[in-house]
């Protein structure tokens, strides 16, 4: 603990002063939803920063293709996750429990198909390539990729079914979530 708040201190003060006021009101449950599905060493602060990313906290928030709630889940992804999980069966994507506990369910089930032979982080980052674009396309282009390790397949990125124009997006939204945001919320707790 003591070691994350070094850390903590460690972030410039203007990442740490950008968490958005609506942010806070959420941080008890999504840290007690994260720890009761990952683990009591859940990565919050990536939660809560890929909740930022998603909707900036604005639990009505409906994107242009059809996402909708904290997590912006798509209608059918949002009715596959709610038969995963039983405390989701709801399928409530507009309830900010509903989207909190769906979206770090979704995270572990892309996490748990990533590479065992990738570090924590790196797992992480296939995890949100996957949750932002598709974990099939993620693994059609680790199959042509040059080499096994994520920086290859992310130079593979459009080599399969994916469309290269959709690489920028897709390879920028781990780095804005790991990269970007994260250190605002490192005081939330658990990080990679």
């Amino acid at each position: 603990m003591l070691a994350l708040f070094i850390t903590w201190l460690a972030w410039p003060s203007s990442a740490r002063a950008q968490v958005p006021q609506a942010a806070n009101g959420y941080r008890a449950e999504l840290t007690r939803t994260a720890r009761a599905v990952w683990g009591l060493e859940a990565p919050v602060a990536t939660f809560a920063a890929q909740i930022h990313q998603e909707s900036g906290w604005r639990p009505g928030a409906v994107s242009q293709v059809g996402a909708a709630g904290l997590a912006q889940f798509m209608p059918g992804t949002s009715q596959w996750i709610a038969g995963v999980d039983p405390a989701l069966k709801a399928n409530q994507p507009f309830n900010p429990s509903w989207a909190m506990r769906a979206l770090v369910t979704y995270d572990l089930y892309l996490f748990e198909r990533t590479p065992k032979t990738y570090g924590q982080r790196d797992r992480m980052w296939v995890a949100l390539r996957g949750y932002n674009g598709g974990l099939g396309h993620w693994q059609a282009e680790a199959r042509n990729a040059a080499g096994p390790d994520r920086a290859a397949v992310d130079a593979a990125c459009g080599s399969a079914k994916r469309h290269r124009s959709h690489c920028a997006e897709n390879l920028g939204y781990p780095r804005r979530i790991l990269v970007d945001l994260q250190p605002r919320y490192i005081a939330w707790g658990g990080a990679l």
